[in-house]
């Protein structure tokens, strides 16, 4: 940031813009003071000469002091390095001639002032004065409009530099601001700089979401899991999971397998019997007890089968009541076959 605009004195300066009409108008009534003389226009000639043109060469040479307003100044002792760096811009060239066209501007300004004062002869603080009287004020007027305008000008200027053409100026010393620089008025003039907000970091606004881009949303982020879930993804993870649960119908398996062949050889038990029955039948009577024994261990043997399957697969009688229920009845009725021989025989 150009440091010119945290000076308030600069800012000030411009008031001048509204100063210079009031100072215009000042000398038109001046010039109605008195009646022109018998050569008006080398008396107008010399008025602006004078006040002026003399004015534009002097401040060609001393420009007018940044930090003066004509009766008070900044004090040489009380400015910052800042001021002096503006103060070094002042010798431009494009603005000694800008400063000096005012004095140009101000000769006709003061030929038309003094041809049409007579319509303010009424209002004239200097009504019936002597023409050189009128004349010798009208000049340090030429000259205060003519420092107005050069101060308006410089302010002007550096208030629209650029920052780093002020950092790489070098600053005035002490000593060269007295003797380079038209210093008026009082060295009481003591102003803090003005304190300008930073501009904060430019954000980029957030675009505005319409109820159209809200309904387009989801169908764009509908895609994205179809896409993640692939089937060569899925089918590792369902036979992790179906392991843990074949285990135990594998498991399940071996213990009903255990429990039929328990079952076949108890049954081969019973054919045995069955066979050796014959046999005690032609032995006599003397068999009898024996089948009866046979007859009676039978039932031991049918249910001794089922406790054994059970103490050895306690699981599977839980599981699988039916599969029990149809093997006993295959046991007892191979034990109803037994005993209808066994009845003949006695008779």
């Amino acid at each position: 940031m150009n440091p010119a605009r945290r000076e308030p004195l600069l800012w000030l300066q411009l008031l001048g813009l509204a100063a210079l009409p009031l100072e215009i108008l000042l000398l038109f009534l001046l010039f109605a003071g008195a009646d022109p003389g018998p050569f008006p226009g080398f008396e107008r000639l010399l008025t602006w000469a004078i006040g002026a043109l003399g004015s534009a060469v002097l401040f060609w040479r001393l420009p007018p002091d940044l930090w003066s307003v004509l009766i008070l100044q900044v004090p040489l002792r009380g400015r910052r390095p800042e001021q002096f760096r503006l103060s070094a811009l002042q010798t431009a060239l494009p603005l000694k001639v800008v400063i000096a066209l005012g004095a140009a501007l101000l000769l006709p300004l003061t030929w038309w002032a003094d041809s049409h004062a007579g319509m303010a002869w009424a209002w004239s603080p200097l009504s019936s004065s002597p023409r050189l009287v009128v004349l010798l004020l009208c000049i340090p007027v030429l000259a205060l409009i003519q420092w107005q305008w050069a101060q308006v000008i410089q302010s002007l200027w550096m208030l629209t530099r650029s920052a780093g053409l002020v950092d790489q100026t070098l600053p005035l010393t002490q000593v060269q601001a007295a003797e380079q620089r038209l210093n008026a008025g009082l060295p009481l003039l003591l102003l803090a700089p003005l304190a300008f907000a930073e501009p904060a970091a430019s954000v980029e606004p957030e675009p505005k979401v319409t109820p159209q881009d809200q309904q387009e949303k989801p169908e764009a982020i509908a895609p994205e899991p179809e896409q993640t879930d692939s089937p060569t993804e899925t089918e590792p993870v369902a036979a992790e999971a179906s392991e843990p649960a074949a285990e135990p119908l594998q498991a399940d398996a071996e213990v009903v397998e255990a429990s039929d062949e328990d079952h076949e050889a108890n049954a081969e038990t019973v054919a045995s019997e069955d066979v050796d029955v014959p046999q005690a039948e032609a032995s006599g009577a003397d068999a009898e007890p024996e089948e009866e024994a046979v007859v009676h261990e039978e039932p031991c043997s049918e249910e001794t089968g089922p406790e054994e399957t059970t103490a050895e697969a306690p699981q599977d009688t839980e599981e699988d009541p039916a599969k029990q229920d149809s093997e006993d009845a295959s046991v007892v009725d191979a034990g109803g076959a037994v005993a209808p021989e066994e009845k003949p025989e006695e008779g």
